[in-house]
C-alpha cells in the first residue's frame, strides 16, 4: 500500500520515494504527495525525477487498490529512488476551491436543512448540488453574502482520523451518506471548519478559511424537481 503524504499534510509540495512496480499504467511508489483523484477533486499533476531525469505525472490512477502515477513517458525501474514534485499552484487552487465547498455545505446545511446531491470542482471553479425545492436570485444573493463572511470569520480547519464506530455517531456527518462507506473501512478521515462544517472527507484543504478568498457565486440552475446547482469561482 502506497503511504498517502497528502492525508497529514495538504501542503508538502516535494518529497521523496522508491518506485515499488512499473507497468504500463505507470508507476507506484512507496509513498506520495500526490492526490489520486475522488470524492469531486481532481488528480494532481507534477513531476518525478531521478537523477538528471524527469518524468511528467499527467494524470493519476486507482486500480485495484492500488496508486499509480501514469507518466508521459516512463525510464524509471522498480526499486528507483525518486523525488516527486507536485504542480502546486494548480493544487493549491483545488485545495482553495475545496474548502469553498465546504464552507457552501455548512451554511446551506446551518441555514436551509438542504442536502448535497452532488458536486466537482476544479482549479478556481466548483459546483454543487443541493436539495431545494427552488432558488431564487435573491436566495442566492443571501448565500453568497453568508459564505463570505464564514471566509472573513478566519475559522482554522481541523483534520483527524476516527474509528468508524466513533464516526457514526456524530449526527452531522450522516448528510455526507457516510453509510455508503465500505463495511471494510474501519478509519474516516474527519474535516472540521470549527463553528460551521463537519465532514467525512479523503481531500486535500487549506489551513484556515481566510486562504480561500473571496468566493462568487457566478451560475445557479434547476436540475430536477428538488435538485438545484450553484456554481462557484474564486479569484487567483
Amino acid at each position: 500500500m502506497t503511504k498517502l503524504l497528502y492525508l497529514q499534510d495538504s501542503y508538502l509540495k516535494r518529497f521523496e520515494a522508491t518506485v515499488t512496480d512499473v507497468s504500463d499504467l505507470g508507476v507506484t511508489l512507496d509513498q506520495t504527495a500526490f492526490y489520486p483523484g475522488g470524492g469531486g477533486q481532481p488528480y494532481d499533476q507534477g513531476s518525478l525525477s531521478a537523477g538528471d531525469k524527469s518524468f511528467k505525472v499527467e494524470r493519476m490512477k486507482r486500480k485495484d487498490g492500488r496508486v499509480w502515477h501514469v507518466l508521459g513517458e516512463n525510464d524509471l525501474d522498480s526499486g528507483a529512488e525518486v523525488t516527486g514534485e507536485l504542480d502546486w499552484a494548480r493544487r493549491y487552487q483545488l485545495m482553495r476551491v475545496h474548502t469553498a465547498m465546504h464552507i457552501l455545505c455548512g451554511v446551506i446545511w446551518r441555514d436551509y436543512g438542504a442536502s448535497v446531491t452532488g458536486g466537482n470542482m476544479e482549479p478556481l471553479r466548483g459546483r454543487m448540488d443541493f436539495e431545494f425545492e427552488s432558488l431564487t436570485k435573491e436566495l442566492v444573493e443571501e448565500i453568497e453574502q453568508k459564505i463570505n463572511v464564514e471566509v472573513e470569520a478566519a475559522r482554522p480547519i481541523k483534520i483527524e482520523t476516527l474509528p468508524r464506530a466513533e464516526a457514526f455517531e456524530i449526527p452531522d456527518l450522516i448528510r455526507t451518506k457516510i453509510n455508503l462507506l465500505p463495511p471494510a473501512i474501519t478509519e474516516v478521515r474527519v474535516v472540521e471548519i470549527e463553528g460551521l462544517d463537519l465532514q467525512a472527507d479523503g481531500g486535500t484543504h487549506v489551513a484556515n478559511t481566510e486562504e480561500v478568498g473571496v468566493i462568487q457565486i457566478v451560475d445557479y440552475k434547476s436540475k430536477g424537481a428538488i435538485n438545484k446547482r450553484l456554481v462557484v469561482e474564486l479569484k487567483v
